[in-house]
């Protein structure tokens, strides 16, 4: 079962943001597919609240196997009313039906169209995300991951300067669980975006 502690955490913080920029009301928790760290992605994502966004990464699968797993997903999305956004292939976003899209940071067009999200690792990329127009980023990493081990964490504090002057919406992603995620309280996230934190 999914933590519990997390989706309430996940509520308070998207219930603390500010005004959106799209239209359409953005959901506290984010699951991004990982067939290293997340094998079965849809099983996670039967345990996510409905309204949940769920993001297709897993962009080096075979096209054919991609997008086998992308229709797995999205069953499992429009039985349980969760949205499906797909990392970086608008085509496949629109073969699966999927709401959207997710720009990896260095694939993000000067202006995006439709609903659409990014990931960002710093200052620049949230204004690049801004003046594309995405609806959030998805900064990272907050805190020390097994997705980049070794690799420099921003720190709560940094990432609350960074998401509040983002301009736009700000996901907390990297380390984030149900025992770090109370961390964030007061950071202006927008709510929580994980992989293993999904794991059963």
């Amino acid at each position: 079962m999914m933590a519990t502690k997390l989706a309430t955490t996940a509520r308070h913080l998207n219930a603390c943001r500010g005004p959106v920029r799209h239209r359409d009301r953005l959901p506290p928790l984010v699951l991004l597919t990982d067939r290293a760290r997340l094998p079965d992605p849809c099983a996670a994502a039967r345990r996510l609240p409905a309204g949940s966004l769920v993001i297709l990464r897993d962009g080096d699968l075979g096209a054919g196997a991609r997008l086998h797993l992308g229709r797995a997903l999205a069953a499992v999305c429009r039985r349980r009313r969760l949205r499906l956004l797909v990392a970086g292939d608008p085509a496949l976003a629109r073969r699966l039906g999927a709401a959207g899209v997710h720009w990896p940071e260095r694939q993000l067009p000067l202006k995006v169209r439709g609903f659409a999200t990014a990931a960002a690792h710093g200052a620049r990329a949230l204004v690049r995300a801004r003046r594309a127009g995405v609806a959030a980023a998805l900064l990272s990493p907050v805190l020390p991951t097994a997705s980049h081990p070794g690799a420099p964490a921003l720190g709560v504090v940094r990432f609350a300067g960074l998401a509040r002057r983002a301009g736009l919406p700000v996901y907390a992603l990297g380390g984030i669980d149900e025992g770090t995620a109370p961390r964030l309280r007061g950071s202006g996230a927008a709510g929580i975006a994980a992989i293993g934190a999904f794991r059963p």
